[in-house]
């Protein structure tokens, strides 16, 4: 393995499943290790990166001529020698079949049915478990409107969203953030009055702690991306954000007089 880790083809090799790793996995996991919050990258971005290290191994490998005559001559010997001639055809089959299997596996049309119908927004749980503890969601207002300065409320929630929520939600909370065309539905805008503004702040509330991964069966088959912000954020932040929120954007939260009045959804 050492001697082909001193060859320029395999330290380029080396290089470029390192930086896989790193931008698929590392952004995801590696962050929460160190105390800070993560997200999903999306294939177009990781595609993205991925591009530019090539790129950047390019320009190593052929700033030195020695250099780019050893990262050249393993490459050359396949398709050149005659006592390589297996490794030719196999080359030559493989990556046309590798090129149409992939491209059938992405166009390929769908003719399964959703397992269910989907719903914008699920019914919530009457209950969930936040963080070791349960925590009732039919009746349950953000406690932070009856609790110290609302302006202070809005400045942490404000501060949070921009750190962890920006890249997908965008700046001006309308869905369109630089990750936001990767995924599948796209993320919400809040600004739609047809998204927070139809919810009372405890559905908001379990809505970003339990992310994707808490959606119910009919959530799928397009469930969202959002991780589950309980393992990143405190209670505190979470309601905090939910003041920014509707601040931001003007709504108002849907409040459970309001739910009783119309029989409860």
């Amino acid at each position: 393995m050492g001697k082909y880790l001193k060859h320029p083809l395999g330290q380029s090799v080396a290089i470029l499943v390192a930086a896989y790793l790193l931008i698929k996995f590392g952004i995801v996991y590696l962050p929460p290790l160190v105390g800070l919050a993560s997200a999903p990258v999306p294939s177009s971005v990781v595609l993205q990166y991925m591009l530019t290290v090539i790129v950047g191994i390019f320009v190593w490998v052929s700033d030195n001529e020695e250099r780019w005559s050893k990262f050249k001559q393993p490459m050359h010997r396949v398709m050149v020698d005659p006592e390589r001639k297996m490794a030719r055809g196999v080359l030559l089959v493989a990556t046309p079949l590798l090129v149409a299997f992939v491209t059938f596996d992405r166009v390929r049309p769908s003719v399964s049915a959703p397992v269910s119908f989907r719903s914008i927004h699920p019914a919530p749980p009457g209950q969930i478990d936040f963080q070791g503890r349960t925590m009732r969601l039919t009746g349950l207002e953000n406690p932070l409107r009856s609790r110290g300065s609302l302006d202070e409320h809005y400045e942490v929630g404000k501060r949070i969203y921009y750190q962890n929520c920006l890249a997908c939600h965008g700046d001006g909370l309308a869905g369109l953030g630089y990750y936001a065309q990767g995924f599948n539905p796209v993320p919400l805008s809040f600004q739609d009055v047809g998204t927070i503004a139809q919810l009372t702040e405890s559905v908001v509330f379990w809505r970003i702690a339990k992310g994707g991964p808490g959606l119910p069966n009919e959530g799928a088959p397009w469930n969202s991306a959002m991780p589950a912000w309980e393992d990143f954020l405190s209670e505190d932040d979470i309601w905090a954000v939910i003041v920014f929120l509707y601040e931001q954007t003007g709504h108002s939260p849907r409040t459970w007089g309001d739910e009783g009045e119309e029989g409860g959804h």
